[in-house]
Protein backbone atom coordinates (compact mmCIF):
# COMPACT_ATOMS: atom_id res chain seq x y z
CA UNK A 1 0.00 0.00 0.00
CA UNK A 2 1.69 3.31 -0.93
CA UNK A 3 2.59 5.58 1.91
CA UNK A 4 -0.14 9.03 2.16
CA UNK A 5 -2.24 11.22 4.89
CA UNK A 6 -4.40 8.56 5.30
CA UNK A 7 -2.19 6.00 6.31
CA UNK A 8 -0.43 8.28 8.71
CA UNK A 9 -4.04 9.12 9.87
CA UNK A 10 -4.86 5.38 10.68
CA UNK A 11 -1.44 4.38 12.23
CA UNK A 12 -2.01 7.74 14.38
CA UNK A 13 -4.72 6.11 15.55
CA UNK A 14 -4.24 2.48 15.59
CA UNK A 15 -0.91 3.11 17.68
CA UNK A 16 -2.88 5.39 20.37
CA UNK A 17 -1.10 8.41 20.08
CA UNK A 18 -3.43 10.65 19.45
CA UNK A 19 -7.34 10.71 19.75
CA UNK A 20 -10.04 10.80 17.15
CA UNK A 21 -11.38 14.11 18.12
CA UNK A 22 -8.00 15.77 18.60
CA UNK A 23 -7.17 14.29 15.02
CA UNK A 24 -10.57 15.60 13.83
CA UNK A 25 -9.39 19.25 15.65
CA UNK A 26 -6.23 19.00 13.46
CA UNK A 27 -7.87 17.94 10.04
CA UNK A 28 -10.33 21.43 10.33
CA UNK A 29 -6.83 23.13 11.03
CA UNK A 30 -5.22 22.05 7.79
CA UNK A 31 -8.28 22.71 5.85
CA UNK A 32 -8.52 26.29 6.70
CA UNK A 33 -4.68 26.62 6.42
CA UNK A 34 -2.84 23.79 3.70
CA UNK A 35 -0.41 23.21 6.38
CA UNK A 36 0.73 19.23 6.09
CA UNK A 37 -1.34 17.44 8.96
CA UNK A 38 1.72 15.83 10.67
CA UNK A 39 3.07 20.16 11.14
CA UNK A 40 -0.21 20.92 12.84
CA UNK A 41 -0.55 18.24 14.91
CA UNK A 42 3.14 18.89 16.46
CA UNK A 43 2.18 22.68 16.38
CA UNK A 44 -1.04 22.40 18.43
CA UNK A 45 0.65 19.92 20.90
CA UNK A 46 -1.76 16.62 20.00
CA UNK A 47 1.52 14.40 19.72
CA UNK A 48 5.14 14.32 20.33
CA UNK A 49 8.00 14.27 17.72
CA UNK A 50 8.79 11.35 19.58
CA UNK A 51 5.88 9.41 18.71
CA UNK A 52 4.92 11.09 15.58
CA UNK A 53 8.39 9.44 14.45
CA UNK A 54 7.59 6.45 15.40
CA UNK A 55 4.68 6.22 13.88
CA UNK A 56 6.47 6.94 10.20
CA UNK A 57 8.68 4.20 11.26
CA UNK A 58 6.18 1.51 11.58
CA UNK A 59 4.26 2.94 8.80
CA UNK A 60 8.00 2.20 6.79
CA UNK A 61 9.28 -0.81 8.91
CA UNK A 62 12.19 0.52 9.83
CA UNK A 63 14.10 1.96 13.04
CA UNK A 64 14.22 5.74 13.68
CA UNK A 65 17.29 7.46 13.36
CA UNK A 66 17.90 8.63 16.37
CA UNK A 67 21.01 11.89 17.84
CA UNK A 68 23.83 9.85 18.22
CA UNK A 69 23.31 8.11 15.10
CA UNK A 70 23.27 11.56 13.20
CA UNK A 71 26.05 12.91 15.41
CA UNK A 72 27.96 10.11 13.50
CA UNK A 73 28.23 11.65 10.61
CA UNK A 74 31.38 13.68 10.73
CA UNK A 75 31.39 15.03 6.78
CA UNK A 76 28.07 16.58 4.92
CA UNK A 77 26.81 13.77 2.01
CA UNK A 78 27.20 14.92 -1.37
CA UNK A 79 27.01 18.88 -0.24
CA UNK A 80 27.80 19.72 -4.32
CA UNK A 81 24.31 18.65 -4.95
CA UNK A 82 22.14 18.91 -1.97
CA UNK A 83 22.15 22.17 -1.18
CA UNK A 84 21.94 23.54 2.52
CA UNK A 85 18.76 25.64 1.77
CA UNK A 86 17.11 22.70 0.50
CA UNK A 87 17.69 20.66 3.18
CA UNK A 88 16.63 22.89 6.03
CA UNK A 89 13.96 23.78 4.12
CA UNK A 90 13.02 19.76 3.31
CA UNK A 91 14.02 19.21 7.36
CA UNK A 92 16.00 16.46 5.74
CA UNK A 93 19.86 15.03 6.20
CA UNK A 94 21.64 12.92 3.92
CA UNK A 95 23.03 9.94 6.17
CA UNK A 96 24.61 7.22 3.39
CA UNK A 97 25.62 7.22 -0.28
CA UNK A 98 26.25 4.05 -1.41
CA UNK A 99 25.68 3.03 -5.23
CA UNK A 100 22.84 4.29 -7.15
CA UNK A 101 20.98 4.72 -3.00
CA UNK A 102 21.09 8.19 -1.05
CA UNK A 103 19.74 7.17 2.47
CA UNK A 104 17.44 10.63 3.89
CA UNK A 105 16.71 10.42 6.95
CA UNK A 106 13.35 12.84 7.18
CA UNK A 107 10.81 14.73 9.56
CA UNK A 108 7.90 13.71 6.74
CA UNK A 109 9.07 10.83 5.28
CA UNK A 110 5.64 10.94 3.22
CA UNK A 111 7.10 14.33 1.75
CA UNK A 112 7.22 12.91 -2.09
CA UNK A 113 8.68 16.58 -3.63
CA UNK A 114 11.64 16.39 -1.55
CA UNK A 115 12.11 12.55 -2.75
CA UNK A 116 11.60 13.61 -6.40
CA UNK A 117 13.96 17.15 -5.98
CA UNK A 118 17.10 14.78 -4.19
CA UNK A 119 16.70 11.66 -6.77
CA UNK A 120 16.77 14.75 -9.64
CA UNK A 121 20.05 16.47 -8.04
CA UNK A 122 21.87 13.51 -7.02
CA UNK A 123 20.77 10.65 -9.52
CA UNK A 124 19.93 8.33 -7.26
CA UNK A 125 17.42 6.36 -6.26
CA UNK A 126 16.05 7.65 -2.10
CA UNK A 127 15.96 5.78 0.14
CA UNK A 128 13.52 7.33 3.10
CA UNK A 129 14.51 7.15 6.97
CA UNK A 130 12.72 8.44 9.72
CA UNK A 131 14.40 11.02 12.32
CA UNK A 132 12.85 13.70 14.88
CA UNK A 133 13.22 17.03 13.94
CA UNK A 134 14.98 18.31 16.47
CA UNK A 135 18.06 15.79 15.82
CA UNK A 136 17.42 17.07 12.20
CA UNK A 137 17.50 20.29 13.20
CA UNK A 138 20.65 20.00 15.55
CA UNK A 139 22.34 17.76 12.43
CA UNK A 140 21.68 20.36 10.31
CA UNK A 141 23.13 23.48 11.78
CA UNK A 142 26.14 21.86 12.05
CA UNK A 143 26.98 19.30 8.70
CA UNK A 144 25.13 22.16 6.59
CA UNK A 145 24.73 25.75 7.96
CA UNK A 146 23.38 28.68 6.13
CA UNK A 147 25.98 31.49 5.49
CA UNK A 148 28.71 30.41 8.10
CA UNK A 149 30.48 33.51 7.67
CA UNK A 150 27.37 35.95 7.12
CA UNK A 151 23.97 35.98 8.26
CA UNK A 152 20.77 36.69 5.88
CA UNK A 153 21.33 39.67 5.60
CA UNK A 154 24.92 39.36 4.61
CA UNK A 155 27.11 40.96 7.85
CA UNK A 156 29.52 39.02 8.93
CA UNK A 157 28.90 37.03 12.80
CA UNK A 158 30.61 38.73 15.57
CA UNK A 159 33.80 38.21 16.13
CA UNK A 160 35.49 38.56 20.06
CA UNK A 161 38.29 41.20 18.04
CA UNK A 162 35.04 42.91 16.47
CA UNK A 163 34.74 46.17 17.79
CA UNK A 164 31.11 46.10 17.05
CA UNK A 165 30.70 43.57 19.94
CA UNK A 166 30.75 46.02 22.30
CA UNK A 167 27.46 47.88 20.30
CA UNK A 168 23.87 46.92 22.16
CA UNK A 169 22.02 47.70 19.08
CA UNK A 170 24.08 45.17 16.83
CA UNK A 171 23.40 42.49 19.56
CA UNK A 172 19.81 42.78 19.30
CA UNK A 173 20.43 42.63 15.69
CA UNK A 174 22.48 39.66 15.84
CA UNK A 175 19.79 38.16 18.48
CA UNK A 176 16.78 38.69 16.44
CA UNK A 177 18.36 37.13 13.16
CA UNK A 178 16.36 33.87 12.05
CA UNK A 179 19.04 31.25 11.95
CA UNK A 180 19.90 32.16 15.55
CA UNK A 181 16.20 32.31 17.19
CA UNK A 182 15.75 28.72 14.87
CA UNK A 183 19.08 27.25 17.03
CA UNK A 184 17.89 28.59 20.32
CA UNK A 185 14.61 27.23 19.85
CA UNK A 186 16.16 23.72 18.48
CA UNK A 187 18.18 23.37 21.77
CA UNK A 188 15.42 24.48 23.83
CA UNK A 189 12.61 22.00 22.34
CA UNK A 190 15.26 19.55 21.92
CA UNK A 191 15.77 19.49 25.78
CA UNK A 192 12.36 19.69 26.40
CA UNK A 193 11.42 16.81 24.12
CA UNK A 194 14.69 14.38 25.55
CA UNK A 195 13.53 15.65 29.53
CA UNK A 196 16.97 17.23 30.02
CA UNK A 197 16.93 18.60 33.70
CA UNK A 198 19.82 21.40 32.34
CA UNK A 199 21.14 22.92 29.03
CA UNK A 200 24.63 24.38 29.64
CA UNK A 201 26.07 26.45 26.56
CA UNK A 202 30.02 26.73 27.27
CA UNK A 203 31.96 29.28 25.12
CA UNK A 204 35.58 28.21 24.28
CA UNK A 205 38.44 29.07 22.35
CA UNK A 206 37.77 26.94 19.23
CA UNK A 207 34.23 26.11 19.85
CA UNK A 208 30.75 26.58 21.27
CA UNK A 209 29.73 23.68 23.48
CA UNK A 210 25.93 22.63 24.09
CA UNK A 211 25.65 19.70 27.01
CA UNK A 212 22.25 18.61 28.05
CA UNK A 213 22.00 17.35 31.80
CA UNK A 214 20.34 13.80 31.66
CA UNK A 215 19.82 11.63 35.30
CA UNK A 216 22.52 14.15 36.71
CA UNK A 217 25.41 13.70 34.58
CA UNK A 218 26.21 16.03 31.23
CA UNK A 219 26.30 14.55 27.98
CA UNK A 220 27.63 16.91 24.69
CA UNK A 221 24.80 17.38 22.51
CA UNK A 222 26.08 19.95 20.02
CA UNK A 223 28.88 21.88 19.05
CA UNK A 224 29.08 25.50 17.08
CA UNK A 225 30.91 28.16 15.86
CA UNK A 226 32.57 29.87 18.59
CA UNK A 227 31.57 33.39 16.33
CA UNK A 228 28.41 32.08 17.55
CA UNK A 229 28.95 33.13 21.26
CA UNK A 230 27.54 36.74 21.59
CA UNK A 231 24.48 35.84 19.17
CA UNK A 232 23.62 32.88 21.07
CA UNK A 233 23.80 34.53 24.71
CA UNK A 234 22.03 37.60 23.06
CA UNK A 235 19.38 35.77 21.98
CA UNK A 236 19.00 33.74 25.53
CA UNK A 237 19.25 37.02 27.56
CA UNK A 238 16.33 38.93 25.55
CA UNK A 239 14.04 35.83 26.19
CA UNK A 240 14.67 36.08 30.06
CA UNK A 241 14.49 40.27 29.84
CA UNK A 242 18.27 40.28 31.33
CA UNK A 243 20.86 42.84 30.36
CA UNK A 244 22.35 42.31 26.91
CA UNK A 245 24.82 44.82 27.25
CA UNK A 246 26.48 43.97 31.01
CA UNK A 247 29.04 41.23 30.20
CA UNK A 248 31.10 41.72 33.06
CA UNK A 249 28.87 40.71 36.27
CA UNK A 250 26.48 37.32 36.35
CA UNK A 251 22.65 37.55 36.16
CA UNK A 252 19.65 35.48 36.30
CA UNK A 253 16.28 35.72 35.35
CA UNK A 254 13.90 33.10 33.75
CA UNK A 255 11.42 32.13 30.13
CA UNK A 256 8.32 30.75 29.59
CA UNK A 257 7.77 29.42 26.41
CA UNK A 258 4.70 27.23 25.35
CA UNK A 259 7.14 23.61 24.34
CA UNK A 260 4.66 21.25 22.56
CA UNK A 261 1.41 22.15 23.61
CA UNK A 262 2.37 22.73 26.99
CA UNK A 263 3.94 25.81 29.34
CA UNK A 264 7.75 25.08 30.36
CA UNK A 265 9.72 27.47 32.56
CA UNK A 266 13.55 28.01 32.38
CA UNK A 267 15.84 29.17 35.05
CA UNK A 268 18.58 31.21 33.44
CA UNK A 269 21.89 31.96 34.65
CA UNK A 270 24.77 33.93 33.12
CA UNK A 271 28.16 34.22 34.22
CA UNK A 272 31.60 35.61 32.21
CA UNK A 273 34.04 33.55 31.61
CA UNK A 274 37.38 33.47 29.79
CA UNK A 275 36.00 33.43 26.24
CA UNK A 276 32.54 34.88 26.49
CA UNK A 277 29.79 34.06 28.31
CA UNK A 278 28.49 30.84 30.09
CA UNK A 279 24.69 30.04 29.94
CA UNK A 280 22.94 27.53 32.16
CA UNK A 281 18.89 26.84 31.28
CA UNK A 282 17.44 24.46 34.15
CA UNK A 283 14.31 23.50 32.65
CA UNK A 284 11.10 23.49 34.58
CA UNK A 285 8.73 21.10 32.87
CA UNK A 286 5.77 21.09 35.25
CA UNK A 287 4.50 17.49 32.98
CA UNK A 288 7.24 15.91 34.33
CA UNK A 289 7.09 16.55 37.72
CA UNK A 290 4.98 14.67 40.13
CA UNK A 291 4.97 16.30 43.75
CA UNK A 292 4.19 12.12 44.71
CA UNK A 293 5.92 10.09 47.34
CA UNK A 294 5.86 7.05 45.55
CA UNK A 295 7.31 8.77 42.44
CA UNK A 296 10.03 10.10 44.67
CA UNK A 297 11.59 6.17 45.20
CA UNK A 298 11.82 6.95 48.61
CA UNK A 299 11.44 3.70 51.06
CA UNK A 300 8.14 3.25 52.73
CA UNK A 301 9.37 3.68 56.55
CA UNK A 302 10.94 6.72 55.80
CA UNK A 303 8.12 7.96 53.93
CA UNK A 304 6.15 7.13 56.89
CA UNK A 305 8.12 8.82 59.46
CA UNK A 306 8.42 11.84 57.08
CA UNK A 307 5.02 12.06 57.00
CA UNK A 308 4.60 11.65 60.61
CA UNK A 309 6.96 14.07 61.77
CA UNK A 310 5.42 16.66 59.17
CA UNK A 311 1.83 16.45 60.88
CA UNK A 312 3.26 17.68 64.33
CA UNK A 313 1.99 21.23 65.40
CA UNK A 314 5.25 22.44 65.34
CA UNK A 315 9.06 22.36 65.62
CA UNK A 316 11.67 21.99 62.38
CA UNK A 317 12.25 19.35 59.73
CA UNK A 318 15.23 19.37 57.94
CA UNK A 319 15.82 17.85 54.33
CA UNK A 320 19.81 17.64 53.46
CA UNK A 321 21.79 16.53 50.60
CA UNK A 322 24.13 18.47 48.12
CA UNK A 323 22.99 20.45 45.09
CA UNK A 324 20.58 18.63 43.12
CA UNK A 325 19.82 15.38 45.28
CA UNK A 326 16.02 16.62 45.12
CA UNK A 327 15.92 18.38 48.56
CA UNK A 328 13.38 20.76 47.16
CA UNK A 329 11.12 18.28 45.56
CA UNK A 330 10.87 16.61 48.21
CA UNK A 331 9.69 19.40 50.40
CA UNK A 332 7.23 20.45 48.21
CA UNK A 333 6.05 16.57 48.31
CA UNK A 334 5.59 17.02 52.26
CA UNK A 335 3.93 20.24 51.56
CA UNK A 336 1.08 19.09 48.72
CA UNK A 337 0.34 16.70 51.38
CA UNK A 338 -0.19 18.37 54.47
CA UNK A 339 -1.69 21.98 52.49
CA UNK A 340 -5.43 22.11 53.17
CA UNK A 341 -7.91 24.74 53.95
CA UNK A 342 -7.64 24.51 57.72
CA UNK A 343 -3.78 25.47 57.27
CA UNK A 344 -2.02 28.89 56.80
CA UNK A 345 0.95 27.01 54.36
CA UNK A 346 3.77 30.29 53.60
CA UNK A 347 7.05 29.65 52.29
CA UNK A 348 10.00 31.75 51.15
CA UNK A 349 12.19 30.00 48.23
CA UNK A 350 15.03 31.62 46.01
CA UNK A 351 14.28 30.88 43.52
CA UNK A 352 10.37 29.41 43.25
CA UNK A 353 10.78 26.40 41.07
CA UNK A 354 7.07 25.16 41.40
CA UNK A 355 3.95 27.54 41.71
CA UNK A 356 1.92 24.95 44.09
CA UNK A 357 -1.75 25.70 44.53
CA UNK A 358 -3.36 26.76 47.66
CA UNK A 359 0.18 27.77 49.12
CA UNK A 360 1.96 31.63 49.48
CA UNK A 361 4.99 31.15 48.08
CA UNK A 362 7.56 34.55 48.43
CA UNK A 363 10.67 35.10 46.39
CA UNK A 364 14.10 36.95 47.83
CA UNK A 365 15.05 39.61 46.41
CA UNK A 366 18.48 40.00 48.44
CA UNK A 367 19.24 43.35 45.78
CA UNK A 368 16.23 45.30 47.55
CA UNK A 369 16.70 43.60 51.35
CA UNK A 370 14.27 41.11 50.94
CA UNK A 371 16.67 38.06 52.33
CA UNK A 372 15.41 35.18 54.19
CA UNK A 373 15.79 36.61 57.56
CA UNK A 374 14.25 39.93 56.56
CA UNK A 375 11.40 37.90 54.60
CA UNK A 376 10.81 35.11 57.57
CA UNK A 377 10.53 37.89 60.52
CA UNK A 378 8.13 39.48 58.02
CA UNK A 379 5.64 36.40 57.58
CA UNK A 380 5.48 35.79 61.13
CA UNK A 381 3.08 37.96 61.36
CA UNK A 382 1.27 36.64 59.24
CA UNK A 383 0.09 33.93 60.99
CA UNK A 384 1.30 31.10 59.76
CA UNK A 385 0.87 27.76 60.53
CA UNK A 386 3.28 26.25 58.23
CA UNK A 387 6.49 27.43 56.96
CA UNK A 388 8.81 26.63 54.55
CA UNK A 389 12.49 28.08 54.26
CA UNK A 390 14.32 27.21 51.59
CA UNK A 391 17.58 27.25 52.82
CA UNK A 392 19.04 28.20 56.28
CA UNK A 393 21.72 29.93 55.29
CA UNK A 394 23.04 31.58 58.20
CA UNK A 395 22.75 32.18 61.68
CA UNK A 396 20.13 35.04 61.62
CA UNK A 397 18.02 33.15 59.61
CA UNK A 398 18.48 30.03 61.72
CA UNK A 399 17.52 31.79 64.85
CA UNK A 400 14.39 33.21 63.73
CA UNK A 401 13.41 29.38 62.27
CA UNK A 402 14.08 28.70 65.40
CA UNK A 403 12.14 31.27 67.26
CA UNK A 404 9.42 30.10 64.82
CA UNK A 405 9.09 26.72 66.13
CA UNK A 406 9.19 27.68 69.54
CA UNK A 407 6.53 29.72 69.35
CA UNK A 408 4.14 27.10 67.67
CA UNK A 409 4.82 26.89 63.96
CA UNK A 410 6.17 23.87 62.08
CA UNK A 411 9.30 24.96 60.12
CA UNK A 412 10.28 23.26 57.33
CA UNK A 413 13.83 23.89 55.40
CA UNK A 414 17.09 22.62 53.77
CA UNK A 415 20.71 22.22 54.74
CA UNK A 416 23.66 21.36 52.51
CA UNK A 417 25.34 18.37 54.62
CA UNK A 418 26.48 15.09 53.89
CA UNK A 419 24.14 13.21 56.19
CA UNK A 420 20.92 13.68 58.59
CA UNK A 421 23.53 13.63 61.62
CA UNK A 422 26.12 16.00 59.75
CA UNK A 423 22.84 18.52 59.86
CA UNK A 424 23.49 18.78 63.63
CA UNK A 425 26.85 19.88 63.79
CA UNK A 426 26.15 22.08 60.83
CA UNK A 427 23.44 24.31 63.30
CA UNK A 428 26.00 24.34 65.77
CA UNK A 429 28.78 25.50 63.73
CA UNK A 430 26.48 28.60 62.78
CA UNK A 431 26.27 29.09 66.49
CA UNK A 432 23.29 27.32 67.67
CA UNK A 433 22.75 26.44 71.17
CA UNK A 434 22.20 22.67 71.45
CA UNK A 435 19.36 22.92 73.94
CA UNK A 436 17.74 24.94 71.11
CA UNK A 437 18.48 22.45 68.65
CA UNK A 438 17.33 19.78 71.05
CA UNK A 439 14.48 21.76 72.02
CA UNK A 440 12.92 22.40 68.23
CA UNK A 441 14.11 19.53 65.73
CA UNK A 442 11.81 16.98 64.76
CA UNK A 443 13.28 15.04 62.25
CA UNK A 444 15.76 14.95 59.51
CA UNK A 445 16.05 13.46 55.96
CA UNK A 446 19.11 13.16 54.19
CA UNK A 447 18.86 12.24 50.49
CA UNK A 448 20.67 11.32 47.36
CA UNK A 449 19.11 10.92 44.13
CA UNK A 450 20.63 7.42 42.21
CA UNK A 451 20.17 6.81 38.34
CA UNK A 452 17.83 3.55 37.68
CA UNK A 453 19.07 1.39 35.64
CA UNK A 454 17.46 0.81 32.21
CA UNK A 455 14.55 -2.38 32.09
CA UNK A 456 15.47 -3.25 28.57
CA UNK A 457 19.43 -3.56 28.82
CA UNK A 458 19.89 -4.26 33.00
CA UNK A 459 21.91 -7.00 32.76
CA UNK A 460 22.25 -9.47 36.22
CA UNK A 461 25.26 -11.16 37.74
CA UNK A 462 25.70 -13.32 41.07
CA UNK A 463 27.45 -11.29 43.78
CA UNK A 464 30.59 -13.35 44.38
CA UNK A 465 31.17 -14.48 48.04
CA UNK A 466 34.58 -11.96 49.06
CA UNK A 467 32.07 -9.11 47.88
CA UNK A 468 29.33 -9.80 50.07
CA UNK A 469 31.56 -10.31 52.78
CA UNK A 470 32.36 -6.73 51.96
CA UNK A 471 29.26 -5.53 52.14
CA UNK A 472 27.80 -7.21 54.98
CA UNK A 473 25.53 -9.90 53.29
CA UNK A 474 25.76 -13.12 53.73
CA UNK A 475 28.44 -14.84 51.50
CA UNK A 476 26.56 -18.30 51.83
CA UNK A 477 23.36 -16.78 50.34
CA UNK A 478 22.64 -16.33 46.74
CA UNK A 479 22.92 -12.50 46.13
CA UNK A 480 22.45 -10.31 42.24
CA UNK A 481 23.38 -6.74 41.49
CA UNK A 482 22.89 -5.74 38.35
CA UNK A 483 25.31 -3.77 35.73
CA UNK A 484 24.16 -1.25 32.93
CA UNK A 485 24.25 -2.30 29.58
CA UNK A 486 22.96 0.76 26.86
CA UNK A 487 20.73 0.35 24.22
CA UNK A 488 19.00 3.51 22.42
CA UNK A 489 16.11 3.19 25.02
CA UNK A 490 18.79 4.62 27.54
CA UNK A 491 20.98 6.29 25.17
CA UNK A 492 23.01 4.31 25.39
CA UNK A 493 23.98 5.00 29.03
CA UNK A 494 22.74 2.18 30.41
CA UNK A 495 20.43 4.37 33.14
CA UNK A 496 16.39 6.14 32.56
CA UNK A 497 15.46 8.48 34.90
CA UNK A 498 16.23 8.45 38.80
CA UNK A 499 15.49 7.55 42.40
CA UNK A 500 15.75 8.93 46.08
CA UNK A 501 17.57 6.86 48.35
CA UNK A 502 17.61 8.66 52.18
CA UNK A 503 18.09 7.80 55.89
CA UNK A 504 15.95 9.23 58.44
CA UNK A 505 16.93 10.67 62.49
CA UNK A 506 14.53 11.29 64.44
CA UNK A 507 15.74 12.72 67.43
CA UNK A 508 15.17 10.31 70.42
CA UNK A 509 15.89 10.51 74.05
CA UNK A 510 19.76 9.09 73.29
CA UNK A 511 20.28 11.34 70.51
CA UNK A 512 19.21 14.29 72.48
CA UNK A 513 21.45 13.50 75.31
CA UNK A 514 24.35 13.15 72.86
CA UNK A 515 23.35 16.41 71.11
CA UNK A 516 23.06 18.06 74.59
CA UNK A 517 26.84 16.27 75.60
CA UNK A 518 28.29 18.00 72.50
CA UNK A 519 28.96 14.79 70.43
CA UNK A 520 29.77 14.84 66.39
CA UNK A 521 27.84 13.66 63.86
CA UNK A 522 29.63 10.31 64.34
CA UNK A 523 28.38 9.63 67.30
CA UNK A 524 25.33 10.65 67.04
CA UNK A 525 24.66 8.16 64.11
CA UNK A 526 25.87 5.42 65.55
CA UNK A 527 23.36 6.14 68.27
CA UNK A 528 20.82 6.56 65.46
CA UNK A 529 21.75 3.06 63.88
CA UNK A 530 21.60 1.38 67.19
CA UNK A 531 18.07 2.02 67.54
CA UNK A 532 17.35 1.20 64.30
CA UNK A 533 18.13 3.98 61.41
CA UNK A 534 19.24 2.73 57.99
CA UNK A 535 21.76 4.42 56.44
CA UNK A 536 21.80 6.09 52.95
CA UNK A 537 24.29 3.35 52.04
CA UNK A 538 22.28 0.55 52.87
CA UNK A 539 19.47 2.01 51.67
CA UNK A 540 21.39 2.40 48.18
CA UNK A 541 22.53 -1.20 48.38
CA UNK A 542 19.32 -2.29 49.47
CA UNK A 543 17.86 -0.88 46.10
CA UNK A 544 20.89 -2.35 44.22
CA UNK A 545 20.21 -5.58 45.28
CA UNK A 546 16.44 -5.02 43.75
CA UNK A 547 17.94 -4.51 40.28
CA UNK A 548 16.80 -0.96 40.40
CA UNK A 549 20.08 0.72 40.07
CA UNK A 550 24.03 -0.69 40.05
CA UNK A 551 26.55 -0.99 42.80
CA UNK A 552 28.54 1.44 41.18
CA UNK A 553 26.30 3.96 41.24
CA UNK A 554 25.16 4.25 44.90
CA UNK A 555 29.20 4.10 45.71
CA UNK A 556 29.80 7.42 43.01
CA UNK A 557 26.93 9.17 44.54
CA UNK A 558 26.75 8.23 47.86
CA UNK A 559 30.51 6.46 49.28
CA UNK A 560 30.41 3.58 51.06
CA UNK A 561 30.46 5.43 54.91
CA UNK A 562 27.79 3.68 55.22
Amino acid sequence: MPLNVMSLENAILERGVCESRALDRARNVVTETGQPLALVLLQLGLVSETDLARTYAALLGKDVIDAPRLAEIIDPVMPDRLGARFLHHARAVPIKHTSGLIHLAMADPLDDYTCAAAKLATGCHVVREVARPADLEVALTRLYPENDDENEDGAPLLTDDDPAEEDTDRLKDLASEAPVIRLVNQLIFRAVETRASDIHIEPFEDRLIVRYRYDGVLHEVDSQSPRMTSALISRIKIMARLDIAERRLPQDGRIKLAVRGHEVDFRVSTVPSLHGEIAVLRVLDRTTVSFDYARLGLAPGIISAFRTALELPNGIVLVTGPTGSGKTTTLYTGLAGINSRERNVMTVEDPIEYQLAGINQIQTRPVIGLTFASLLRAILRQDPDVIMVGEIRDLETAQIAVQAALTGHLVLSTLHTNSAAAAVTRLRDMGLEDYLITAVLRGILAQRLVRKLCESCKRPEPVLPELAQRLGLDPAGQHTLWHAVGCPHCRQTGYRGRSAVAEFLQPSREVTRLILAGADHTEIERAAIAEGMETMFHAGLRVALAGETTLEEVSRIIGQDG
